[in-house]
């Protein structure tokens, strides 16, 4: 699958290798050991409705990291996946009528060209779970010889088949369901049926198991699953095995949504664990959820705010990302009318500013942002430092000095003047 197109990032002298960033797994602020390398996955999105702000914050707070790393000279490894085949997606299309295929299509194509709108760089591997059942079908047949998987009986007019993650099975390996996400086992229980699971589907050793092969259900698509019989994937296995195919076989960052934590990045990693006896990742790391005007936002209530209805109403890109970057990735926050009117008239007061920057003045800015930025991603201290930086800035640059400061602008904070 295609990603969208990158664009080309200055290159600004004086990146450090010096960043901490809270893991969830850990449970506090860690710091990331320098390497000359750096590799990190993203849980994509399930492709049945269009970019929404809690998206958009999702995938800039990680754009962040991959433009940190590239800043301080790591060459960074980036996946990023696209559930293009779940529950979630066939509900939406048979509500509305639309082909499953191409509204899967649709709809990730606009993501990319909102993507590519707010400046995000796009992944090295841009894959869907279509195109990985060929990759997920043994891993789900090794589990199952190696006794950490199970097949469960049909009841009330289901068929047989079904094929489960044994999590207890796994726990005797080395892995123990809630290690990632750092919640009690009657947390994990009110949060499961909420986020996909079936506690409650008979047959199934352990309330919090979670699907691995859904066997094929008539009007259903379905894809050759070998001795799993025809079927199609379920959702956490899907990222353990693009990323055990494309990255490290422990990687650096995975990182996503604070919702992800429980189940599918634990899950995913409970998965990775019993197929290779290594950890997924060495760090967990999370952005909060973004409402609305004081609610949560949701499809089922109708209040999402998404990107390309803003960009379609003349909202610049630019302004939205600096929106953004206003919050820390790791709060809850409220998108609201106001703060893309402080947004943007921010942009504007440093595009105005840009002309009187002297270009010897640019590197102690860059060294304030790349600061604020090593410590957990604060792109709101960076921010502010922009703001200072151009309250004084009254020298009459010349064009050198607005190159240089646009350039670090966009370099560390993806943010173009």
């Amino acid at each position: 699958m295609l990603g969208w197109n990158a664009p080309v990032v200055p290159v600004v002298p004086g990146g450090s290798d010096d960043l901490s960033l809270y893991d969830t797994s850990a449970g506090a602020r860690v710091r990331i050991e320098p390497s000359g390398t750096g590799s990190l996955y993203v849980c994509g999105i399930t492709p049945y409705d269009a970019t929404h702000m809690g998206h958009a914050a999702t995938y800039v707070s990680f754009d962040l990291l991959n433009r940190y790393w590239r800043d301080a000279g790591r060459t960074v490894r980036y996946v990023q996946n696209v559930t293009d085949i779940d529950d979630p997606l066939l509900e939406r299309a048979n509500a509305t009528g639309v082909d499953w295929e191409q509204l899967a299509k649709d709809q990730t194509e606009l993501f990319r060209a909102d993507m590519e709108a707010l400046n995000v760089l796009p992944p090295d591997e841009y894959v869907g779970a279509v195109e990985s059942i060929a990759w997920i079908v043994p891993a789900v047949e090794r589990l199952i010889a190696d006794g950490a998987a199970y097949r469960v009986p049909g009841t009330a007019g289901e068929p047989d088949g079904d094929v489960y993650f044994d999590t207890a099975a796994a726990a005797g390996s080395g892995w123990e369901v809630g290690r990632t996400c750092r919640l009690s086992e009657d947390e994990m229980l009110s949060l499961f049926a909420e986020r996909g699971g079936d506690p409650d589907r008979p047959g199934k050793r352990h309330r919090l198991d979670p699907l691995l092969w859904r066997v094929a259900r008539d009007g259903e698509p379905n894809w050759p699953g070998g001795t799993l019989g025809d079927g199609r994937p379920g959702w956490h296995i899907e990222c353990s095995v693009i990323a055990r195919k494309f990255l490290p076989e422990t990687f650096d960052v995975q990182g996503g949504g604070s919702d992800l934590s429980f189940p599918h990045h634990e899950m995913s990693a409970g998965h990775a664990y019993a197929l290779t006896k290594t950890p997924l990742a060495r760090h967990f790391v999370h952005s909060g959820m973004v409402g609305l005007d004081g609610e949560k936002m949701s499809k089922s209530k109708g209040n999402l705010v998404l990107v390309s209805r803003l960009r379609e109403s003349g909202v610049e890109p630019a302004a939205i990302r600096t929106v953004l970057l206003g919050q820390h990735y790791r709060s809850d926050w409220f998108w609201t009318n106001e703060l893309l009117e402080a947004g943007t008239a921010r942009l504007a007061r440093w595009r105005a500013a840009a002309a009187q920057v002297a270009a010897a003045e640019v590197p102690a800015l860059a060294a304030r942002i790349r600061g604020a930025l090593s410590d957990d991603l604060d792109a709101p201290a960076a921010l502010a430092a922009v703001d200072e930086f151009v309250q004084t800035a009254d020298t009459a640059g010349g064009q050198d000095g607005a190159t240089a400061f646009a350039e670090a602008l966009d370099a560390l904070l993806g943010i173009r003047l």
